[in-house]
């Protein structure tokens, strides 16, 4: 039976294909596969069962039983002469990106080229880029595909694919997420930070991508279902020392900030709390336990740039109720009896109006 193999090529992109030889391969072993129109080379990152788990986790979470087709087959593994032409190749691709952002500049086009990246059989040239908006660049591929006599493939990507690309290190001192090992990018809303009590600061919780920072996702489960175990901010509570307003509760310390009828404030330790609300007559609600947080995951929450004017604007409450409202009363003026649909909320005519008969 072909063993199945998971094979990575540049800037972290990876794909499935088949093993149908006896000789064993390897985790980072290279290897030339076989693609569309071509072969390619690449380096084994899981074989076996762990392949097969990974290619059966789609986005979407799809089921084991339903994993992806493989791309293709395994040809060999790569000779010393097969790994010598992959790094000339890499090392070209350079000015080939520089010879693409001249062309882009002389057709004018609101682009930028992160990347290029060669076929290994230098069949096909895949060039990655992003703009914000929608870009017509047939007339560059034209002039690209005349200029490097080969298949040429313009794609798209965001600023989070390009970081995962393009690769580097985080404000935590360590590789990018999504670079090494984060499998899926999924959206991180601004939310996220305002639910931890984070600075809204575009410069603090931005990554280098220019988008919100992935491990924003990492403990929100936790922080969540932490704060349901203290008084809401704001809430009036009655204690033994009669009624108190909540101004703030820090969920690492156990500790509620109170402010008296009085003016007074003082500190209490939450089970403390719990035992004068008991004590005044409240009701406690009962505790819920408090989960790790669940499957790391991430993030993409568009390609608008996160700045103080957003942050505000995502968490500001938006006005609910009175559109609706006028919505619903211009609707039952329509359907008045005796009112036509298109009379605009005039009375119907009579023998004395000027249109009736």
């Amino acid at each position: 039976m072909p063993e199945l193999l998971e094979v990575r090529f540049k800037g972290n992109r990876k794909a499935f294909f088949t093993w149908d030889n006896t000789t064993p391969i390897g985790l980072g072993d290279p290897v030339v596969v076989e693609v569309d129109r071509g072969v390619d080379f690449g380096h084994v990152s899981a074989t076996g069962e762990t392949a097969a788990k990974k290619c059966g986790a789609g986005c979407n979470g799809c089921a084991l039983t339903q994993p992806k087709d493989p791309t293709g087959k395994v040809l060999r593994v790569a000779s010393p002469d097969d790994t010598r032409t992959s790094a000339e190749l890499r090392r070209a691709e350079e000015d080939v990106r520089q010879k693409v952002m001249e062309k882009i500049r002389s057709h004018n086009l609101p682009m930028k080229a992160s990347d290029t990246e060669w076929q290994w059989d230098r069949k096909k040239l895949t060039i990655y880029f992003t703009a914000e908006t929608r870009v017509d660049f047939r007339g560059l591929v034209r002039d690209l595909a005349t200029l490097f006599r080969t298949r040429i493939e313009l794609r798209q990507i965001g600023a989070r694919d390009g970081a995962k690309r393009l690769d580097g290190g985080g404000r935590c001192g360590r590789q990018y997420c999504c670079s090494s090992w984060l499998p899926e990018l999924r959206p991180v809303s601004l939310s996220l930070a305002k639910d931890q009590r984070l600075s809204l600061n575009p410069s603090q919780i931005s990554g280098g991508c220019g988008r919100l920072l992935c491990c924003l996702r990492y403990e929100h489960d936790f922080y969540v279902t932490s704060r349901k175990r203290f008084p809401k901010e704001g809430k009036e509570i009655r204690t033994s020392k009669g009624a108190e307003k909540v101004l703030a509760v820090d969920i690492f310390r156990e500790r509620v900030l109170l402010k008296s009828e009085d003016g007074t404030t003082r500190t209490v330790m939450l089970t403390d709390l719990k035992q004068e609300i008991q004590a005044a007559g409240g009701v406690i609600e009962p505790e819920k336990p408090v989960t790790a947080p669940s499957a790391l995951a991430t993030f993409d929450e568009g390609d608008e740039p996160i700045t103080t004017e957003a942050a505000v604007d995502a968490v500001t409450p938006r006005p609910k109720g009175p559109r609706r409202r006028r919505r619903g009363r211009r609707r039952n003026r329509r359907n008045r009896p005796g009112q036509s649909p298109d009379s605009g909320g005039s009375p119907p005519a009579g023998p004395e109006s000027p249109g009736g008969e």
